[in-house]
C-alpha cells in the first residue's frame, strides 16, 4: 500500500523563511492540534485524524527535519525546542487558530505543545496526553543508556545518522501489543532515508536538557511551571506502561501536575500508544471530547 493510501490527507505547506513546514489540515469545527515527537511525524495521527476529521479541523505539523517538512542543515535552521515552538505558533497564526483548540501531545510533542500553550493559555480548551513529558526529567528516572549514547557520542551520531537507528529501532521497540506492520513500520521510516535526512532525529536527543546549564532546562522549567495554569482545563492521558523512556515515574509526575486529569493506563502497551491501542485511545478521545464541550 502506498504512503498516499495509508495518509489520504491533502499536502499543506507553509514557507518558515525558505523552509516548507508541512501540516495535515482537515475537516472542520473546533481545532484539534496533533503534537508529533522523535523520532515519528504526523503519520502517528492518521487514524485519529480520519476519526475526527468529520466533526473539528485536525491540524498535524510535521517538524522541520521531520515527515514530509524540508530537512535543511543546522546553518539553515536552528534545531532547539524555541524554535520548535515558535514554528507552531507561526502555523496556528497563519490560520487564525486562536481559540478553543483541544491539544494533542506525544513524545517531544509535549514539550512543543505545552510551550506554545503555555505562551497562549487562554486558547486551551482540551488537552490530551500520550506517552510525552512538559517537564525535566524526574528525579526518580535514570536517563536511559541506548539515548544517552545517541546524544552524547559520535558513536550515536553515526548509529542515528548513518544506520538509521534511532528511527529503525522504535518502529521495533515502540510497540509492544502487536508487531507493527510492516507496511506501517517502513512509512515511519521513509522520511528518514539518508545521513542528511536524519539530522532532526539526533539534533532532538541533543537537545534533551539533563542539567541546569543545558539549552533548554530553563525553557522547560517554565513551561513546566505554566502546567497549573490548565488545572481547570479538561484533560485526558492515555499511557503505554512499557514506554522504555517515557514510563510510570514520568506518569506519576502527570498525575502530580494534572490531579484532575482523566487516567487511562495499558499495560501492555508501549511508546506508540496511538499504533498499539488505536481504536480504544480514538474512542477515549472522541467520548472525552463530546462530554466537553
Amino acid at each position: 500500500m502506498s504512503l498516499d493510501n495509508l495518509l489520504p490527507f491533502k499536502r499543506n505547506f507553509l514557507d518558515l523563511n525558505g523552509q516548507k513546514y508541512h501540516y495535515i489540515n482537515e475537516g472542520s469545527g473546533e481545532p484539534v492540534v496533533m503534537v508529533h515527537g522523535n523520532p515519528s511525524w504526523s503519520f502517528y495521527y492518521r487514524n485519529l485524524v480520519s476519526a475526527l476529521s468529520s466533526n473539528y479541523q485536525c491540524i498535524v505539523p510535521d517538524h522541520i527535519g521531520c515527515g514530509l517538512s524540508d530537512k535543511p542543515s543546522d546553518k539553515d535552521y536552528d534545531y532547539t525546542l524555541a524554535q520548535r515552538i515558535d514554528d507552531l505558533e507561526t502555523l496556528l497564526d497563519s490560520l487564525d487558530i486562536k481559540e478553543n483548540i483541544t491539544l494533542v501531545v506525544h513524545d517531544w510533542g509535549g514539550m512543543i505543545g505545552m510551550g506554545y500553550a503555555a505562551r497562549h493559555p487562554e486558547r486551551i480548551k482540551r488537552l490530551v496526553i500520550l506517552n510525552t513529558a512538559a517537564f525535566n526529567l524526574p528525579k526518580s528516572k535514570k536517563f536511559p543508556i541506548p539515548l544517552w549514547i545517541c546524544r552524547n557520542t559520535y558513536l550515536g551520531t553515526v548509529l542515528v545518522r548513518g544506520f538509521n537507528a534511532f528511527s529503525s529501532v522504535a518502529s521495533y521497540v515502540g510497540v509492544k501489543r502487536n508487531k507493527m506492520p510492516n507496511e506501517i513500520r517502513k512509512a515511519y521510516v521513509a522520511p528518514f532515508n539518508s545521513w542528511k535526512n536524519r539530522i532532526s532525529t539526533l539534533r532532538f536527543v541533543q537537545d534533551i536538557p539533563l542539567l541546569p546549564h543545558h539549552l533548554n532546562y530553563q525553557l522547560v522549567e517554565s513551561i513546566d511551571a505554566g502546567l497549573q495554569q490548565f488545572q481547570n482545563v479538561p484533560t485526558v492521558i492515555c499511557w503505554g506502561l512499557q514506554d522504555f523512556v517515557f514510563d510510570k515515574y514520568f506518569l506519576s509526575v502527570w498525575k502530580q501536575k494534572m490531579p484532575h486529569a482523566q487516567v487511562h493506563e495499558f499495560a501492555d502497551c508501549g511508546h506508540y500508544i496511538l499504533e498499539d491501542a488505536s481504536r480504544e485511545v480514538i474512542d477515549i478521545v472522541k467520548t472525552f471530547m463530546s462530554k466537553n464541550t
